[in-house]
């Protein structure tokens, strides 16, 4: 019973707390909301504030607006109104000078008019003048013109005749001249092909069995005849064939002509090759003794001196970028003397001058100095005459021209040099290479040959064993390869090869 109280009790209790609970949430509640609504409605007034202050900027941002347009629109007017009136003036000035033109252009009708009246009132007082001068002299215009110029024909005939008489002869010199110019520029543009002198020279064999008998034991002939020439014996696969390798042209023909007697001779070794080089020598030497002669009575050129001659036959072996130096200087002669011919100059001075205008190549490389100055002093020495000399010196342009002969050997020797296929430049560049890798070595103390070989890829060089020893000789080998680094450009390298040979010769008696 007593827990039954107390149960009920308890759900009373409870009830009433609940009751009481709500009641009291709903008090809290009520004075929450009363404290958020008066927040929000501050919040309402003071952004009620704020759009009154900013509607009242912008009302006044509109006022000045509105009064800089004002102003603005003032200006423009303003300005328009003062264009309007530059225009209209601008309008009336032109309207003036429209008046004044039309004014002036009448005035101008006016006067042309008058001129016209003037022109034909003098017209006709001429023609009255000039009847009244027909009717008085008893004759027409035509026929006092005609009487005018017979009276001064009578009286200046001899100076007329003279006056056409110098201007027929000065028309006459000027187009021969003309004519001379078109020629030489004719003859100048003149081209012909030519073949150029090779390095090589190709030897028939009369059979296969030659060749070793030319090589000999252990190589011994070949290395002599190579050694005393100064060329190269290329012995290949080539079928009766020996090819000939060399820059200068006088030690291939030497080494020609020697291999030649030995083939006909039959014997082949060391001491019958010295013999046989030797007398190649002297035949090359009457060789070229006979070309100068040739050449020299080719042009009928009679009493020159002797050694000139030779000088003149030397250029038979000397070649000018590829070009034969005689030859080209044949061709010279011929072109330059057929040009004196054609403008009337003297044709003799031509040939002299053309065949000697090289001559200086001749020793050019034994003498310092160009090949002009060299040839003038040669032609100095054997009492050539001067004409000759100043017509030959001028063909490289050294000297001015002093004569119209100077002027057809130089275009003869620009014909000749200058035709496709007469010169090459390399070749040239080639030779002198090779020439100045001799030179090197030939300028040391006891060297007594030097040849250049392989196209330039080995230099072998022959000391005096007197002079050289074997330490020498090495020494000498790098001291020489030294120079030619320091003084030549070359592709690949160069070898050096320095020959000491010792040679003992006792008689038996």
């Amino acid at each position: 019973m007593t827990q039954l109280t107390l149960l009920i009790a308890g759900i009373i209790s409870l009830s009433i707390g609940t009751v009481l609970g709500y009641y009291a949430r709903q008090s809290i509640a009520r004075r929450d909301w009363k404290t958020i609504e008066g927040k929000i409605q501050k919040k309402i007034e003071k952004t009620t504030q704020e759009v009154s202050k900013i509607i009242s900027n912008a009302k006044n941002k509109a006022s000045l607006v509105l009064d800089d347009a004002k102003k603005e629109a003032y200006i423009t007017r303003k300005r328009l109104n003062r264009g309007e009136q530059l225009l209209l003036k601008r309008e009336g000035v032109l309207d003036k000078k429209i008046s004044d033109f039309e004014l002036k252009q009448s005035d101008f009708e006016q006067k042309v008019e008058k001129v016209k009246r003037i022109k034909s009132s003098l017209e006709k007082l001429k023609e009255e003048a000039t009847k009244k001068l027909e009717s008085v002299a008893m004759m027409n215009k035509k026929q006092a013109k005609e009487e005018l110029l017979k009276a001064v024909e009578d009286k200046h005939q001899l100076d007329i005749l003279e006056r056409l008489r110098k201007l027929e002869t000065e028309g006459y010199e000027r187009y021969e001249k003309k004519a001379k110019e078109v020629l030489a520029t004719a003859i100048q543009k003149y081209a012909l092909s030519q073949a150029q002198e090779t390095t090589t020279t190709t030897i028939a064999l009369p059979n296969e069995d030659i060749k070793g008998r030319i090589i000999g034991k252990e190589g011994r002939n070949i290395k002599t005849l190579e050694r005393l020439t100064g060329v190269e014996i290329i012995v290949d696969e080539t079928p009766e064939t020996v090819v000939i390798s060399g820059f200068d042209p006088v030690r291939r023909q030497i080494a020609k002509v020697a291999l030649d007697k030995l083939i006909l001779d039959g014997r082949i070794q060391p001491a019958r090759i010295e013999e046989k080089v030797k007398e190649a020598n002297q035949e090359i030497n009457s060789q070229i003794k006979k070309a100068g002669e040739v050449a020299a009575y080719e042009f009928s050129l009679v009493g020159l001196n002797p050694k000139l001659m030779q000088l003149l036959g030397r250029l038979k072996f000397r070649t000018s970028y590829g070009q034969n130096v005689l030859l080209h200087s044949i061709e010279v002669a011929y072109l330059s003397a057929f040009l004196a011919d054609e403008i009337g100059a003297n044709s003799l001075v031509c040939k002299k001058a053309g065949l000697f205008h090289d001559i200086g190549k001749a020793v050019d490389h034994q003498i310092e100095g160009s090949h002009v100055d060299i040839g003038r002093k040669i032609l100095e020495k054997f009492n050539i005459e001067e004409e000759v000399i100043n017509a030959m010196k001028s063909h490289h342009g050294e000297y001015p021209n002093e004569s119209i002969e100077s002027i057809l050997v130089q275009v003869g020797d620009q014909i000749s040099g200058t035709r496709p296929g007469a010169r090459k430049d390399t070749l040239e560049n080639y030779l002198k290479r090779l020439s100045s890798l001799e030179n090197i070595a030939l300028a040391f103390n006891g060297v007594e040959k030097a040849w250049a070989l392989q196209a330039g890829r080995e230099i072998r060089v022959f000391v005096k064993s007197g002079e050289v020893d074997d330490f020498g000789a090495k020494n000498l080998a790098r001291e020489i390869a030294r120079k030619i680094q320091d003084e030549l450009r070359y592709p690949g390298e160069i070898k050096v090869n320095v020959i000491r040979e010792t040679r003992v010769i006792e008689y038996a008696k």
